[in-house]
């Protein structure tokens, strides 16, 4: 039953993925939605940005074996960065008016800038999107009982995202995502319900989990432990701050009191709901210790699906695997339109001919297809943890794009030097860092690359110009708003 609820499920998406697509009329409605989109729409797509499978299944495990101490980056890093974008990032990026955040990186600075920065966007989302094909592909496996191996499963599912994302871009994002946050909350809140009866109630898991450690979040007061705990929340924090989807998702919004608002809204209930499978999590290792203790150990991953398929009703199987489907679904779709837009954008089409707009729409869906294809090989090789795939990702953004954004928008003296620079300088520390740092080191190659891609941009930036028009790029921006 749960399997032919889930082939309904997905059929159906597809179905409401490629109605939304008949609304796609040019590229500015498959990259931005036409910067249409209502508040309520703006809070589903900002919440489901990171609800997805590390969510539900990666934050959960790492929460039942490592405490919230191990789950700093996300969810604590990823709301933050979310509500720092509605803040501080979100109203100057809408007014710009553009079609990715590369866009800003070429008007701010130049077109190198624009470039290398567009690329270090395009890597981060290889993780991210592997992860979710790794999820539905467990899930897949895990309704069919193993009759659809995970490879299958992955493939499968990664065809049935990619189908509708390629129709209806952030049309079929917005309105998926708009839909599916019902099934998310719903679902999860009706099943946490059923377990916390199983375990004893909700303040027994709690107290339980306190006695454990598992809620003691700030280290002990010592600098090696420290570093370490900020490295990983800022990791996510900042580096999450310039990529696509976060900025897309964010000037779809119809105007910029909604986008403020939507990233807030949005960022504070992915917050909210990250505690929901954790405390899921944690209380299987209360209903049945040593059989969830040995699973921790051997695939933590596999925690909560086998929890909901042994010791809870068919109505709560069926609405857990809905509430993970449309978690993963309405994160993967995003994740792949994202850098297929400002792969199209910011790196392939000015090397192109002049094209028109639906040269330029057709392109966005071939790189789509490209992108899609490249990670799926990817997500069928790796054996990573879906939380380390996920997290990993925003190292390169962190010490690449987050200083020349941040210095562009709240620095009149950032120049192109600068930029260069800051991504040069942090991107090589990093580099060594992970390459020659010993394992044991207490500063995160990551954080050093981060402090040193400011100390570039400072330097590059004060250093004296031999470009008389480098002086004034605050400008450039303004100027191309104009236009």
């Amino acid at each position: 039953m749960i399997f032919w609820f889930v082939i309904l499920y997905l059929l159906l998406s597809v179905g409401i993925g490629l109605y939304a697509a008949t609304r796609v009329h040019n590229s500015k409605d498959f990259a931005v939605a036409g910067r249409s989109l209502p508040l309520p729409v703006v809070t589903a797509t900002v919440f489901a940005t990171w609800f997805g499978a590390e969510a539900v299944l990666g934050i959960s495990a790492t929460f039942a074996k490592e405490g919230l101490r191990g789950v700093v980056a996300d969810p604590f890093g990823s709301s933050l960065c979310l509500i720092l974008a509605g803040l501080f990032f979100a109203p100057k990026l809408y007014r710009l008016n553009l079609l990715t955040v590369g866009d800003y990186y070429r008007i701010r600075y130049d077109r190198t800038v624009e470039v290398l920065c567009t690329i270090a966007v395009v890597v981060l989302y290889v993780g991210w999107v592997a992860a979710q094909f790794k999820v539905l592909g467990l899930v897949l496996n895990v309704v069919t009982h193993g009759s659809v191996s995970q490879s299958a499963g992955i493939v499968i599912g990664a065809a049935i995202v990619l189908t509708y994302t390629t129709f209806g871009g952030m049309f079929s994002v917005a309105i998926l995502d708009f839909v599916q946050i019902s099934v998310i909350m719903g679902g999860l809140l009706y099943i946490a319900s059923v377990v916390s009866g199983l375990a004893g109630g909700v303040g027994a898991v709690i107290g339980h989990a306190s006695a454990a450690g598992k809620l003691d979040f700030f280290p002990p007061p010592a600098a090696s432990a420290w570093i370490p705990f900020i490295g990983a929340w800022v990791t996510m924090m900042l580096g999450s701050i310039p990529q696509q989807d976060v900025f897309q998702r964010i000037t779809s919004a119809k105007n910029e009191r909604t986008a403020v608002r939507g990233s807030l809204l949005g960022g504070g209930l992915y917050f909210v709901f990250c505690f929901v499978p954790m405390f899921l999590a944690y209380a299987a290792t209360l209903v049945e210790p040593v059989k969830f203790g040995a699973l921790l150990e051997q695939d933590s991953q596999l925690v909560l699906p086998t929890l909901i398929l042994e010791h809870t009703p068919m109505a709560a199987q069926i609405l857990f695997f809905g509430a993970v489907l449309s978690a993963v679904m309405s994160c993967a779709s995003a994740t792949l339109l994202a850098p297929s837009v400002t792969l199209s954008e910011n790196v392939i089409r000015p090397l192109l001919s002049r094209l028109n707009d639906a040269e330029f729409l057709r392109l966005m869906r071939v790189v789509l297809v490209t992108f899609a294809s490249t990670v799926l090989g990817i997500a069928l090789w790796s054996d990573s943890s879906i939380y380390k795939m996920v997290v990993n990702t925003y190292k390169i953004t962190l010490v690449a794009a987050f200083v020349p954004l941040f210095a562009g928008l709240y620095w009149k003296r950032a120049t192109t030097r600068g930029a260069l620079w800051a991504i040069g300088v942090g991107v090589a520390t990093w580099v060594g860092g992970e390459l020659f740092q010993p394992a044991d080191a207490v500063w995160p190659p990551q954080l050093i690359g981060l402090l040193m891609a400011g100390v570039g941009m400072v330097l590059g930036s004060i250093v004296p110009s031999a470009m008389s028009g480098e002086a004034v790029p605050e400008r450039r921006c303004i100027e191309a708003n104009r236009v």
